[in-house]
């Protein structure tokens, strides 16, 4: 079974010693039935609190949440045929990996036999059928994170919350249990929600992403169009690894034309693009993936500080003139050395142009339109 997630004006104060703390601000969100949707952001955003609330630990301040056309807002956590996998591994030691999958069960009065095949059917799936007789401390922390993972398989829910599942395990691991989470959600019947800090745990397992802001929200989309279209600065240096490299530009006007100028370059402007409120300031972010060394339609200088090799690629660490950080992602970069020189390039239709409040005002696409009035 699954169900879709509807979240409306949803927030949650914590009040202490006379102060109130607003953790989730106004949160409207559509969770689609079966999806698997992911919360990210830095610490202090409200995920946790999100999926807590989702959960039904935790009461909200204001707002509504609904599990399909049901009202769930006050509904306790056992009305609400939710599981959820907490960040620490919480499993019982002196019980076997059989007794710790099927404790949830026998609890609600589940008859054993129908118990022992829902615990079976989930060790197969999650690989560790044979632990099923061994205790927690017997296990390697992957293989732990699998049985409090079949916990809550084996109850059937609607809607699974997992709250920084993988955040203690090495990298392998994390790896390794990534590509499991994605195969047991194209197996199961049920909606996902994840919570983590990870960007790159968001954007590889996901169908949707929320990225979230001192509890606000600041986007919610497909990994895909969060990376090519950000909302906003926030968003486009958030997502991607390395961070958006952001150049301070401005804006010259002359008719009914526009150009963004800055550190060497120029590239027009629809005319229509920028309000007049904007000013003069505007910020380009180019993605370092889309920057070359010696290519590019729109060049800058930047003097190497770090390069990083990363297997085929290397990451370039430098700073223009005025010392803004720009980092670059490319082959055959091994030979540059801290101090160098280099001419750095982009094509336009991989940039973006902020408004002087961060916002996003032109995408690359709509740049490219205006190929033809390029200003050399």
């Amino acid at each position: 079974m699954s169900t879709s997630i509807h979240l409306e004006n949803l927030r949650k104060e914590f009040r202490t010693l006379g102060n109130t703390h607003v953790a989730v601000d106004d949160l409207t969100l559509d969770v689609p039935d079966g999806s698997f949707t992911t919360f990210v952001g830095p610490s202090g955003c409200g995920k946790t609190t999100t999926l807590r609330m989702l959960a039904g630990l935790e009461t909200p301040t204001a707002g509504r949440i609904a599990f399909g056309d049901r009202d769930v807002t006050d509904l306790p956590p056992q009305r609400r045929n939710v599981a959820m996998v907490f960040q620490s591994i919480a499993l019982y030691p002196h019980m076997t990996v059989r007794a710790n999958i099927g404790y949830g069960l026998k609890v609600r009065g589940v008859p054993k036999s129908e118990r022992d095949a829902r615990i079976e059917e989930a060790a197969e799936t999650l690989q560790i059928t044979e632990q099923l007789e061994k205790m927690p401390a017997e296990l390697s922390g992957g293989q732990q994170q699998r049985v409090a993972l079949g916990g809550a398989f084996v109850q059937d829910p609607d809607v699974l919350l997992l709250d920084e599942p993988m955040s203690d395990l090495d990298a392998k691991l994390k790896s390794e249990l990534r590509v499991e989470i994605q195969r047991l959600h194209q197996e199961l019947e049920t909606t996902i929600v994840y919570v983590t800090h990870d960007q790159t745990e968001a954007m590889t397992m996901s169908d949707q992403v929320v990225l979230l802001r001192e509890g606000e929200l600041a986007q919610a989309d497909p990994p895909r169009r969060l990376f090519d279209r950000p909302r906003s600065e926030y968003v486009a240096r958030f997502i991607g690894t390395p961070s958006t490299n952001v150049l301070d530009c401005r804006v010259e006007r002359s008719g009914s034309t526009a150009t963004v100028a800055g550190h060497g370059f120029r590239i027009p402007l629809p005319a229509d693009a920028l309000p007049a409120s904007v000013g003069d300031a505007v910020r380009l972010g180019i993605r370092p993936q889309f920057l070359a060394v010696d290519a590019g339609e729109h060049r800058f200088e930047v003097t190497v500080e770090v390069v990083e090799p990363i297997g085929i690629e290397s990451v370039v660490h430098g700073r223009t003139d005025d010392g803004t950080r720009i980092d670059v992602v490319a082959t055959g970069l091994d030979a540059l050395r801290p101090g160098d020189r280099i001419a750095v390039g982009f094509d336009r239709e991989n940039a973006f142009v902020f408004d002087a409040d961060g916002e996003s005002a032109v995408f690359g696409d709509e740049l490219a339109d205006d190929r033809e009035r390029s200003i050399r």
